[in-house]
């Protein structure tokens, strides 16, 4: 008779580590890397100030080299120099606090009133049915073609400057918000539902924290539009501003104080978007 051990199929022989580790033939054992990251960015410090100062050290080279004329691209020495004299005088706070006024009002007006209507799309087949085609037709309107029509309303004074810009970060907020809204997983919602919870609980418990990260990333696009926004509306009508600035240094061909103009604007994007992401990392550190 046959040993019943050799015919007993390789499935019912249990291997320990013990007889795996003195066994002569089997391999080393080697920790495995763990690859399940989910592709979550990893932060490198340095690289965007770096390219910046390539940039900028570029410029300065090929305006004192001569490769550019200076006519096309003063120096970004100059600029700085320029930018330097305006907060010595005082011009800088003077055309900063009207435009961080304008813009934070009427991004705030815009914001408020478009992350509503976006929740209300989302959870209602009412409003949904009623509101989305308006925004639709509305989303498309270059916001700056109507500049004239918010001075015949609401007069050449603040009052159409906050109106421009709320119209121009409303529409973008309000599609952002219920695309958030939408890309909720609904299992989620059916499981809270399953536990009775109340549709307030649901909606300020699930639907909001899951669409947040949706929200905050359509508030860079709409702040991004105020600012566009902010220097057409200052350029009508604005004693001071950083558009009323940036139009009276083009009218005389001043390149230095224009494109010092146009680094505060660049610098105002960075520091909102900076803004945002702060708000990103502390609100949505469940995702990590």
């Amino acid at each position: 008779m046959s040993d019943p051990e050799k015919n007993d199929p390789p499935i019912n022989r249990q291997i320990t580590p013990q007889s795996a580790a003195n066994t002569p033939s089997s391999p080393a054992m080697t920790p495995v890397r763990f690859r399940g990251g989910g592709f979550a960015p990893a932060p490198v410090r340095g690289v965007g100030i770096l390219v910046f100062v390539l940039l900028i050290g570029g410029a300065e080279w090929g305006t004192r080299a001569g490769f550019i004329t200076a006519l096309t691209l003063p120096r970004p020495s100059d600029v700085f120099a320029t930018l330097v004299e305006l907060y010595r005088s005082g011009l800088l706070a003077e055309h900063m606090i009207p435009s961080l006024t304008r813009l934070i009002v009427g991004s705030l007006m815009g914001i408020s009133i478009g992350v509503s209507v976006g929740v209300l799309i989302g959870l209602s087949s009412w409003f949904r049915a009623g509101l989305v085609p308006l925004v639709a037709a509305l989303f498309p309107i270059p916001k700056i073609a109507l500049l004239p029509l918010f001075v015949i309303w609401f007069g050449i004074d603040e009052g159409s400057k906050y109106a421009l810009i709320a119209f121009g970060t409303f529409t973008p907020t309000v599609v952002a918000t219920y695309g958030a809204v939408d890309n909720v997983d609904r299992t989620w919602v059916r499981m809270a539902q399953s536990f009775d919870h109340r549709w307030w609980s649901i909606v300020r418990g699930v639907i909001l924290p899951a669409a947040l990260p949706g929200i905050l990333s359509g508030l860079r696009i709409s702040l991004a539009i105020g600012i566009i926004l902010l220097v057409a509306a200052e350029m009508l009508g604005a004693e001071y501003g950083i558009g009323a600035y940036i139009l009276e240094a083009g009218s005389l061909y001043d390149l230095e104080r224009l494109f010092a103009g146009v680094v505060i604007l660049s610098a105002l994007g960075v520091t909102v978007s900076f803004a945002i992401g702060l708000i990103e990392r502390r609100v949505l550190r469940w995702r990590s």
